[in-house]
């Protein structure tokens, strides 16, 4: 597999972690998830992330459902995994193990302890001498990380480090650090932006300059096609398509219950064969499952007219 570059673009989607209701992860359903997403026009996926329970795993499943998803894959598209943890032993650990079943690269989230600007900086510094050669993902999520890195300390970072060739964007809002990021005179190269925050802002990112996308919906062909579209110079078609998706992602987005609905989405459309979360974690209730329905049947009614 070839290694993540500055040039990663598109949708790399963040996978989930099919369990089943016993809590054992469905290795089935992985095979099937893995074809879906890249049927439905995905240029790379991203395992373990934040939605993917990652904390969840233990050592040997995680490794046991990377391997899985790259013997699936078969380098028909790279595959991040997400190393981040409180020490550097793990991130090494786990690092040289994805990287040794042919990921191409990994992503780091700042842990919550940094504050200041020098911190954030000289984390990501040590990240780079730690991983070698290992090309690198930067996270931005300050909603869960509470880490707030300013675009200054993030053009630092890039210009500084070129194993870190990937920004994954995802502060909210964050159009203008996007515009700051892609200025001219900012960065000594061109770095991949990917987007956050479920694509509900993608359309709007793509027009500030992002690559692509990042994250985790139910309807992954979404954001492909806005993406799409926006490269073929039209953005309106893409808005519209955005537009009819909007709802159900919106719906989807909600902080606690957010994985949850996505799996359950997923589940009804027979990408995994439950919609069970790993504990802690619960299942949702009869009424929210009748709104997600009634959302994906609005839906597709809009997607009729449209085509």
């Amino acid at each position: 597999m070839t290694d993540l570059t500055t040039d990663a673009a598109g949708v790399f989607t963040i996978a989930v972690t099919p369990f089943h209701p016993d809590g054992r992860i469905d290795m089935e359903s992985c095979d099937r998830m893995v074809d879906f997403y890249l049927e439905a026009g995905a240029t790379g996926l991203t395992v373990l992330g934040m939605m993917g329970e990652a904390p969840k795993l233990t050592v040997d499943e995680s490794r046991d459902v990377v391997a899985r998803i790259l013997k699936r894959v078969a380098g028909r598209a790279p595959v991040v995994v997400g190393v981040s943890a409180p020490g550097f032993a793990q991130i090494e650990s786990l690092t040289r193990m994805v990287m040794e079943l042919g990921a191409a690269g990994v992503m780091v989230a700042p842990p919550g302890a940094l504050r200041t600007d020098d911190q954030i900086y000289t984390y990501y510094t040590q990240v780079a001498e730690l991983l070698g050669e290992v090309p690198f993902v930067l996270q931005d999520f300050p909603l869960v990380t509470n880490v707030q890195i300013s675009p200054k300390v993030i053009a630092r970072i890039f210009n500084d480090l070129p194993t870190c060739v990937c920004l994954k964007h995802e502060d909210w809002p964050g159009l203008e650090k996007i515009s700051y990021l892609r200025k001219e005179g900012v960065l000594n190269r061109r770095i991949s932006i990917l987007c956050g925050n479920g694509g509900l802002f993608l359309p709007e990112e793509m027009a500030r300059g992002a690559d692509g996308a990042m994250t985790g919906f139910a309807y992954p062909e979404m954001m492909a096609q806005v993406v799409d579209h926006h490269n073929r110079g039209e953005p309106e078609r893409g808005r519209d398509l955005f537009d009819a998706y909007l709802p159900l992602a919106r719906f989807e987005q909600q902080p606690g219950m957010g994985l949850a609905i996505r799996k359950y989405t997923l589940a009804k459309r027979g990408v995994i064969a439950h919609d069970a979360l790993r504990k802690p974690g619960s299942a949702l209730s009869e009424k929210t499952r009748a709104e997600v329905d009634r959302l994906i049947a609005r839906q597709e009614k809009r997607l009729e007219e449209l085509a």
